[in-house]
């Protein structure tokens, strides 16, 4: 039995905070994989930090962009130290710090950029940092995402049935994975569904001021879609494309919100902000079940949902709705949609424990990617080392 303690860390595109996981995975004798969960921290963002995110991600100056790559290092070893005091593990027993850092711009096959300077997490930690995962499936041919696919097929299969996992951050993205205990890599398959969250905060933040996000889903449960806008976002071209793919906020720009916004009021003039945020609700629960419709043809039977989407009763609602109209593969009359919590910790914690779990594969030399998700040329080690 091998066993590592890693930290995960990441910063999401819904701009809402860091996440950061201390966690214990074990490696039986014969390659069979665990996790457990020994301490999670989620450090909000400030006004100006947030501002100072969304402002690099839609263009400024190098000397801006280059302070803001240090100090989010900073901002991560700061929820890293966090993290590992919770956890009570002495650093001396850290294996590494997995960080993703924060996504600027991802455009694969040409490039993708993550940042959140390593060696600051390093020399304010005393802590080996892991980084850069991304990288390398992208110069391999790959997507670079989704990356968690490796952790729902080592971590959070299901023993005996197909299990969806789709994570509701600032972006959807989803896994299926076969029936484990160790199910085939090649027959798992990942993509991006297309918005998360991101749409709603954004629409929320420009019509309320002070508001971040729609508490409890409390505004789109006040308000009535417009299905006609949505039925308008998923003809984009995005939504056609065949995986694998992946989207973020190349495409869901300050420009696409503005314009979302107006065109909602275009069609109803008369349009509430609890209308045009249930649309944008609708529109993020349409395109998981449009994937569903379009690109998954296996014997799903169970949906898990994770990520801050999964916190948001509106949207879960939607979800459910969206889903139950799509039939299901012959044999499997329903699909159980259960949040990732009923079945093994805070799911707000999933996407930190990925990559930790990714920077432990790192060390151990083992892939992190999955081709058959990313579309990436073949298996790669994944993640640039930087030593304490």
């Amino acid at each position: 039995m091998n066993e590592r303690v890693v930290v995960g860390l990441m910063s999401g595109t819904s701009l809402d905070g860091i996440s950061a996981a201390v966690a214990r995975f074990r490696t039986a004798d014969d390659g069979l994989r665990s996790v457990e969960l020994l301490s999670f921290v989620s450090r909000p963002y400030t006004s100006v930090q947030r501002a100072r995110l969304a402002d690099v991600m839609v263009g400024t100056n190098p000397a801006a962009t280059t302070r803001l790559d240090f100090a989010l290092g900073g901002w991560l070893a700061d929820a890293a130290v966090q993290a590992i005091a919770d956890s009570g593990v002495p650093r001396r027993d850290i294996a590494a710090i997995a960080s993703h850092g924060h996504t600027v711009w991802h455009e694969p096959p040409y490039a993708t950029w993550q940042f959140g300077q390593p060696a600051v997490i390093a020399e304010r930690t005393g802590i080996s940092v892991i980084s850069d995962f991304r990288v390398r499936d992208v110069a391999a041919g790959g997507q670079g995402a989704p990356l968690v696919p490796i952790a729902d097929a080592l971590l959070f299969c299901a023993p005996t049935h197909w299990r969806a996992l789709q994570n509701v951050g600032g972006i959807g993205n989803v896994t299926i994975v076969p029936p484990g205990p160790r199910p085939e890599l090649s027959a798992v398959r990942a993509f991006d569904t297309g918005p998360g969250v991101c749409v709603i905060d954004a629409v929320v933040r420009a019509l309320v001021p002070g508001m971040l996000f729609d508490t409890d889903g409390a505004l789109a449960l006040s308000g009535t879609p417009l299905d006609a806008i949505v039925d308008e976002l998923l003809d984009l071209p995005f939504f056609h494309a065949e995986p694998p793919k992946s989207t973020g906020r190349e495409l869901f720009t300050p420009d696409f919100i503005d314009a979302f916004i107006a065109r909602c009021l275009h069609a109803r003039p008369d349009c509430s902000v609890p209308d045009i945020v249930a649309t944008a609700t609708e529109f993020t629960a349409r395109s998981i079940a449009l994937a569903f419709a379009r690109f998954i043809p296996e014997p799903v039977a169970e949906i898990v949902l994770s990520g801050g989407g999964a916190r948001n009763p509106a949207l879960v609602a939607a979800i459910e709705r969206a889903l139950a109209a799509v039939p299901a593969a012959p044999g499997f009359l329903t699909r159980r949609v259960v949040p990732f919590d009923d079945l093994f910790f805070d799911g707000d914690a999933k996407e930190a424990v990925a990559f930790a779990l990714l920077g432990a594969l790192h060390l151990d030399g083992v892939p992190g990617n999955v081709p058959s998700a990313t579309g990436a040329r073949g298996a790669r080690v994944l993640g640039s080392f930087t030593p304490a």
